[in-house]
């Protein structure tokens, strides 16, 4: 956390800006923080403004110390804090008031000052300035009252209010406890106005009040380990804040403004109610730590003000009534001064019909005096940039005298200056000259003109020039005032038409609107086609225009190879010819030198050479011709060109007008669909109308049965009662003279059927009132149930995620501290080595290093702490940005009928929840259980070591030192909990000093050593191990005498009850298939069998694991979790379409694949599927793929495999030819990887860098390519790289290891690739006889290991893929490989999961 330099802005984490109206950083004084928060409210509040200042953080952030409510008498001048600054200020004020008053004779303005002190402390406000108060009462009900009185404002009752006078006598407070304090200081101005016309004297009452608040920290109850009242207190300041916190949200959130403010919540937000949203000038300080170590609370306090920043308050002057009433008046009598003045001097004007109007006149008046200004100010600056020329030209002048006085040798400089104001005054007076001559030629060109026209028109004519245009204007005038009034007396004859025709309207006017609509439709619908034919004529045209020009361009092309063809040709016939001459002249020196030729040979040669002339001139004839042709086709060439471009330009012209007919179809279709949507609203406003009405009469008709059943309970009451009025039959006698218990059950009865009767009634009155009275709108309140349980599911992800965050943040501050520690220890030794010994370089140096480590390791842990700040930052964007649904606006627009679904909604889920959360309860107590048993069981193993070592240590002096010391270490710790740790500390030393350490290699023991037995393990028993975190290992005797490991135990339900405290002890040693062989060689093999997971019904298709966990993926459409540390299945994801062909995990969310859907369970709390993906790049929320639903949906790919990069940001789905991505912190799909022919059938992702993934896929084209994937990319990638020589057959599988790839296709072929130089490095032809079906590197070991269809497992070295053994793993096929840190695991058709320990390293083979 830091300040940005020169900017009001708090930068949280790495790059999270929080921007304030002012920022201070640590080394920032108390005086700049009151001089720019608290002196304007202070001033404020002279004027008559309430103010506030409260400061809000977490405890320890100095709150108190910057609001300066600890009243300690020691501190200094400098550190004192806003309150003590505040009121210092305000009684400054004061005198400076009342002195200025006296200065200027003006009355001396009274002032008054009330203070109050209130704390409040769990929810009751006590009163800090009550003397007579106990320290014992603050647990009691406080009698302080808060009330509002009729303007809003909010004022306590029974709080000791004190007048103080002085400075002194306002700070001496009382101490207040941790609690939120508020100081009131209420000041009461009274200033005498004297009024000028009259010896009556006004007085203006101004009132303020000032809130100095100093709210209690909040603070995390696990953080601070508060218990019994701290605890309590703590929660009552948290509830607070809390409350305080929702008013901030409703009344900053702009949704959220429109919705009720709770400031009742809590007595805090009501003290606050003024200050919140109401009259009065707040300021909020929000006091942060700059620690990491308080990341969460600085976040969530910056977070806490942001929003307050967004709160508009409504401040006004607080003034008693007759000084409010004096100042309306004043005001009052001033406007009207002001519209009667305005009305004297014309501005103001009262028209013919008795408007009020602005006079024309003063606009041109206002508009002139605009221009004057603007004239005024020009010239202004023309008058300086004289004044400046001329400066510059006495200047230029006085220096040229002087030059030519210097040159006679007359000059000083005396005469320079005078010959400077000589030249000045000579410039001014020119000016002058000038300016006098311009208004003497405007004068006489004035008088000019002026005679001109007396002469013109005579001496007293009025000229008619000027009386035209006002006959003009008049006229003008006149005729547009008749234009007004027809147009009047046409509106009012229009009003009147419509008003009478209205009526008559109404009842043809949806019929019109059906026909316009039909109209429009029948347009729009003819004006679209026309647009389509006219936009495929175009592009049709643009198509046969662009072949034209193609074949145009390639017979251009064509011509130009023959021409250069022909250009060749012709070179080598002149060369020929050359060649022909220069032989013809050597022949003919032959012939002259020799003389001796026959006349045979001479014939002979003449008879050549007529051939070879012959050959050339038929040659020649060719050529010639040829070139004719070509003198013919260049004349073309030309005509081909004028074609080219006359078409290309109609291309273009064609391309312009598409372009114009797709705008309109595009606005068009724009209208069309703006009127459709209107459309459907008027139908939805319709419909909902209608439905109204419709509820409106079922009302009227429940109303009318009512009324009906009504009435006739009355008309059968009205027969009852004349019936009770008639004389009384024999039967009726009889009844009355019955036993009193049967008297008394009559009248039950007589009760009962009229209720039973309105029951049962055979109209069923009763009964329809009950439907009518629950009807309400179930799909409503569905879907708002629906949003507000997925908002619910959001908000717990979100916190679950950042509570993970949270922990992983403070495991890695409590890494840091204790490196710290380590390090300030190593610093003071190698001090004292260095001061104390001289010799000891060494030493020294070994410190040094071992600093350094240090050093960088607390370097790495601050790199880690800043990631997970920015994660936790983009969490919480992630979560403001996510917000769609408000919680509260749903609540409360809910109907009543919609309110009791939500709440039985509501109850179902929190039974649910309260159930899930019991069965964990009851599994954590099973858990506490065997971890009780597993310790006691431990204890037992180590007091017998110690009672067996005991033994010993009478004949070892060594070993009963040594175990003298254990037992003094042994006091100090927790015999239950830590003497393993003490065990595995000393295990070493005490096997150093054991007897039994000699090495025993005796074939055939039928009994077991005590040292055996209590460091037995997978190798040799004799050896003790490293690691003592295994329990004891039972050995099982075989009836030959020889021992036999235990069977190997299943982690499926049948047996999961057994494996609490022997999970890893039991081991199955692979080697030979021969069981003599097997015996021999158990001791020295290095892979072993230790489980196998058994549970699904049908084959295993894949399988991932972590240290703790391992998922399986099989063909009964479930994925099983499995615990690796308990043994036991957690729980089964079903519901999946078709078999699980592709499980990965990572952060508490599991992927799996079937068919072309990839869902994704959060196993936090239950197993819960929270999104479906597809292979076509649609999200949707929850299970959206049906279980019984096999085929894949058209538009949909199979997903054959997926992937997560290292960082688990991002999922790489292989589906159909492509890899689509999805983007994790956002649930969206931002591109696809393309480039292959076939699908793509495995991937592996590595990461290069930070941001940079490296994407390796293999493909059913028998093809590898290798993507890089840049964080932010987006859309269509391509391969950066081709992996060559390809294999023969399609991929199965891809590895990793450091900078080689190993690839395993179908053609039983294994090769290793170098990926720093992209090269084929080794391969391995027919490594299986059956086809090759998985691959995985071995962990802590360097080694491969291939599985195939026939269940052989194969182990290769990863340098020259030498093979280093093979075992037979499953008696099916090998259908997926999977690794952890420790362990290698097979899933086969076998319906199991082997689980696999490598003991020390495969590279010398597995034995």
């Amino acid at each position: 956390t830091f300040v940005t330099p020169g900017e009001p802005q708090v930068v949280l984490g790495k790059d999270k800006p929080f921007t304030f109206d002012y920022v201070f950083d640590m080394d920032s004084q108390q005086d700049s923080i009151y001089s720019n928060c608290t002196e304007k409210l202070i001033e404020g509040c002279f004027e008559g403004y309430n103010a506030t200042i409260f400061a809000y953080g977490q405890t320890g952030s100095g709150k108190t110390y910057t609001m300066g409510t600890g009243f300690d008498v020691n501190i200094n001048e400098e550190e004192l804090g806003i309150i003590p600054r505040a009121i210092s200020h305000l009684f400054r004020g004061i005198e400076e008031r009342r002195q200025a008053a006296t200065e200027q004779g003006r009355p001396v303005p009274e002032f008054k000052i009330n203070a109050q002190f209130l704390e409040l402390y769990n929810e009751e406000v006590l009163d800090l300035f009550d003397s007579t108060r106990d320290m014992e009462a603050r647990k009691q009900k406080s009698n302080i009252k808060i009330h509002e009185d009729a303007s809003g404002g909010i004022y306590t009752v029974g709080v000791t209010t004190r007048t103080v006078s002085s400075e002194a006598e306002l700070l001496n407070g009382r101490e207040r406890e941790r609690e939120s304090a508020q100081f009131c200081c209420d000041t009461e101005t009274d200033n005498r106005l004297v009024n000028g016309s009259s010896e009556m004297n006004e007085f203006e009452t101004l009132t303020a009040k000032f809130h100095f608040v100093d709210l209690a920290g909040s603070e995390r109850l696990k953080r601070t380990g508060a218990t019994g009242d701290r605890a309590k207190e703590g929660i009552s300041i948290n509830c607070g804040l809390l409350a305080l916190g929702n008013v901030i949200s409703a009344l900053g959130d702009r949704s959220k403004r429109s919705t009720h403010v709770p400031y009742r919540d809590s007595k805090l937000t009501r003290l606050l109610q003024d200050s919140l949203g109401g009259n009065s000038q707040t300021v909020m300080i929000a006091c942060i730590s700059p620690s990491d170590r308080d990341f969460m609370e600085t976040l969530n306090t910056l977070k806490y003000a942001n929003r307050a920043r967004n709160i508009k308050n409504k401040v006004m002057v607080n003034q008693d009534r007759a000084s409010q009433q004096i100042s309306a008046l004043r005001t009052e009598i001033a406007r009207l001064q002001m519209e009667l003045m305005e009305y004297k001097t014309g501005k103001r004007m009262v028209g013919e019909d008795g408007l009020e109007s602005i006079n024309d006149m003063v606009h041109e008046n206002s508009m002139l005096q605009t221009e004057n200004n603007n004239l005024r100010v020009r010239v202004k600056a023309m008058q300086e940039t004289i004044d400046a020329q001329r400066a510059r030209l006495t200047q230029l002048l006085s220096d040229q005298a002087n030059q030519t006085l210097a040159r006679a040798g007359e000059g000083n400089e005396e005469i320079g200056n005078m010959i400077q104001n000589y030249i000045k005054e000579i410039e001014e007076l020119r000016a002058k000259l000038l300016e006098s001559e311009a208004v003497n030629e405007t004068l006489r060109k004035n008088l000019s003109r002026a005679s001109t026209r007396s002469s013109f028109y005579g001496p007293t004519s009025v000229t008619p020039s000027l009386l035209a245009p006002e006959k003009d204007a008049t006229d003008i005038i006149g005729i547009a005032k008749k234009d007004l009034e027809k147009l009047k007396k046409k509106e009012k004859k229009k009003k009147k038409s419509d008003h009478d025709e209205g009526e008559e309207a109404e009842g043809d006017e949806e019929e019109d609107e059906m026909e316009v609509d039909s109209s429009d439709e029948s347009d729009s619908e003819e004006e679209k086609e026309d647009f389509q034919a006219d936009l495929a004529n175009i592009t049709c045209e643009i198509a046969i225009k662009q072949r034209l020009i193609d074949e145009l361009e390639n017979s251009q092309r064509r011509l130009h190879t023959l021409k250069q063809q022909y250009e060749q040709k012709l070179m080598m016939l002149q060369s020929k010819i050359r060649d022909t001459q220069l032989e013809r002249d050597r022949v003919l020196q032959n012939m002259g030198s020799v003389e001796s030729c026959t006349e045979e040979k001479a014939k002979k040669i003449k008879s050549e050479y007529e051939k070879k002339l012959n050959s050339m001139n038929k040659e020649l004839q060719k050529l010639q011709s040829a070139r004719k042709e070509h003198a013919r086709l260049l004349k073309n060439q030309s005509q081909y060109e004028k074609q080219l471009k006359k078409l290309q330009q109609e291309v273009t012209e064609m391309k312009k007008t598409k372009v114009g007919l797709m705008k309109q179809m595009k606005e068009h279709q724009e209208r069309t669909r703006a009127t459709e949507t209107r459309r459907n609203r008027e139908i939805a406003t319709l419909k909902k109308d209608h439905r109204k009405q419709e509820h409106q009469l079922r009302q009227l008709e429940a109303q009318k049965r009512q009324q009906e059943l009504v009435l006739r309970r009355r008309a059968e009451e009205i027969t009852a009662l004349r019936r009770q009025v008639r004389p009384a039959s024999g039967k009726v006698n009889r009844k009355v003279s019955l036993p009193e218990p049967l008297q008394e059950s009559s009248p039950r009865t007589a009760a009962i059927r009229p209720q039973t009767a309105g029951a049962t009634a055979p109209n069923g009155t009763r009964k329809y009132q009950m439907r009518t009275g629950g009807v309400y709108s179930t799909r409503t309140a569905r879907a708002k149930w629906q949003s507000l349980e997925r908002r619910i599911s959001d908000i717990i992800m979100q916190r679950m995620t950042i509570s993970n965050m949270e922990t992983d943040m403070n495991r890695l501050l409590k890494q840091r501290e204790e490196l710290t520690k380590r390090r300030e220890k190593v610093m003071r030794k190698r001090d004292k080595i260095a001061s104390e010994d001289t010799d000891a370089d060494r030493t020294v140096l070994s410190l040094n290093e071992e600093m350094e480590s240090l050093t960088a390791n607390i370097d790495y842990i601050n790199d880690s702490i800043a990631d997970c700040q920015a994660n936790i930052m983009q969490m919480e964007e992630a979560k403001e940005e996510g917000d769609t649904v408000d919680v509260s606006a749903v609540i409360s627009s809910c109907t009543l009928s919609e309110a009791r679904v939500l709440l039985d909604h509501f109850l179902s889920m929190a039974i649910n929840k309260g159930l899930q959360a019991a069965q964990k309860e009851s599994q954590i107590k099973v858990m506490e259980g065997r971890l009780k048993q597993t310790e006691i069981n431990s204890a037992t193993q180590n007091q017998l070591l110690f009672h067996m070592l005991k033994e010993k240590a009478e004949l070892n002096p060594e070993l009963d030192a040594l175990l003298g010391n254990a037992l003094q270490g042994l006091t100090h710790i927790n015999a239950c909990s830590h003497s393993a740790v003490w065990f595995s500390c000393l295990a070493s030393d005490l096997m150093k000093l054991c007897g039994e350490t000699k090495a025993r290699n005796k074939a055939r023991r039928r009994t077991t050593t005590q040292m055996e037995l209590l460091y037995a393990n997978t190798g040799d028993p004799d050896a003790p191990p490293e690691d003592f975190s295994a329990p004891l290992l039972p050995v099982v005797e075989s009836p030959e005498g020889h021992k036999e490991p235990a069977p190997v135990p299943y982690l499926g339900d049948r047996d999961s009850v057994a494996f609490t405290s022997s999970l890893a002890s039991k081991t199955n040693v692979v080697g030979p298939a021969s069981p003599a062989q097997a015996v021999r060689s158990s001791r020295a093999a290095r892979l072993q069998c230790v489980h196998v997971a058994e549970g699904h019904t049908k084959p295993l298709l894949c399988v991932d694991s972590t240290d703790d966990l391992l998922f399986t993926g099989s063909k009964d459409r479930t994925c099983k979790v499995w615990n690796l540390v308990t043994g036991q299945e957690i729980m089964s994801l079903g519901d999946h379409p078709s078999s699980v062909v592709s499980v990965r995990y990572c952060s508490s969310l599991v992927f799996t694949v079937s068919t072309a859907y990839v869902k994704v369970w959060d196993i936090r709390d239950s197993a819960k599927c929270i999104r479906t993906l597809t292979s076509s790049g649609q999200v949707s929320q929850g299970d959206t793929c049906g279980s019984s639903s096999v085929a894949i949906p058209p538009g949909e790919n199979q997903i054959n495999q997926i992937a997560l990069n290292p960082s688990g940001t991002f999922l790489y789905a292989a589906s159909g030819n492509m890899v689509r991505m999805w983007d994790l912190r956002r649930f969206v799909s931002t591109g696809k990887l393309t480039g292959h022919l076939g699908p793509v059938m495995c991937l592996t992702v590595d990461q290069m860098g930070k941001g940079q993934d490296v994407v390796i896929t293999g493909s059913k084209d028998h093809t590898v390519k290798m993507f890089d994937v840049v964080e932010g990319a987006q859309g269509s990638i391509s391969a950066t790289h081709h992996f060559d020589p390809s294999h023969q057959d399609g991929l199965e599988a891809l590895a990793i290891h450091g900078d080689a790839l190993f690839t395993a296709a179908r053609d039983s072929c294994i090769k290793k690739w170098d990926l720093t130089r992209k090269q084929l490095q080794e391969q391995v032809e027919q490594a299986h006889s059956d086809l090759l079906s998985s691959l995985a590197v071995v962990p802590g070991s360097s080694a491969v290991m291939s599985g195939c269809k026939s269940g052989l497992l194969k182990f290769w070295h990863t340098d020259m893929l030498r093979a280093l053994g093979e075992i037979r793993g499953h008696d099916s096929s090998v259908n997926d490989i999977c690794t952890n840190s420790s362990q290698l695991f097979t899933a086969s058709d076998d319906r199991t999961v082997k689980i696999w320990q490598v003991n020390g390293s495969l590279e010398d083979g597995l034995h």
